[in-house]
């Protein structure tokens, strides 16, 4: 790699995110800083019926300032992805999935943060028990078809860069594949 770090200083320490400032010599062999954020990884899962029906939540997001519909999902908080997967799903949606499926991770903000988000497909669906946090408290979930899910993408109504991501991908897989055939 091209970039070598001389030094890091911890500007910021919170609950849920650290600022930190580098001193780096650039790939060009010049002196710098870079300042950067550290969180947690994250997941985004597509849960799936037979009927080709994708769960959704849709939330408040603070820095939004708005209303945001996405794909079930969180941060890791330490467990590998797809436990991390299993459990935002249920906790989410009060659903719990017989098969998880890795569909791949992407580096949303590769410049801010190393934070890798993972994504999942969810098949085989049943009942668990929802358990949102406080900052969920006013999160609803709704079903639709993968069609206009993938509408609602094309149309800037899903903007959550893993859901985008993972509902491209996911529809990759089930154009040859349908739900039912993914099952246990």
């Amino acid at each position: 790699m091209g970039w070598k770090r001389t030094r890091t200083e911890l500007l910021h320490e919170g609950p849920f995110v650290s600022l930190r400032r580098d001193n780096v010599i650039r790939p060009d062999g010049s002196p710098g800083t870079y300042e950067h954020v550290s969180v947690v990884d994250s997941v985004r899962v597509v849960a799936i019926d037979r009927e080709q029906h994708v769960a959704l939540v849709e939330d408040d997001f603070y820095l939004q300032g708005r209303r945001v519909l996405h794909l079930p999902g969180g941060g890791t908080d330490g467990q590998a992805p797809r436990v991390a997967a299993v459990r935002e799903l249920e906790e989410e949606t009060g659903l719990a999935a017989n098969v998880v499926r890795a569909l791949g991770v992407i580096d949303p903000l590769p410049a801010t943060t190393a934070a890798r988000t993972y994504l999942f497909l969810a098949t085989g669906l049943a009942p668990g028990a929802a358990h949102r946090d406080a900052s969920e408290a006013g999160m609803t979930l709704e079903w639709r078809p993968l069609s206009a899910v993938l509408n609602a993408v094309e149309n800037g109504e899903i903007t959550e860069a893993g859901s985008v991501v993972a509902l491209l991908l996911a529809e990759r897989i089930l154009r040859s594949r349908p739900p039912a055939t993914l099952m246990p």
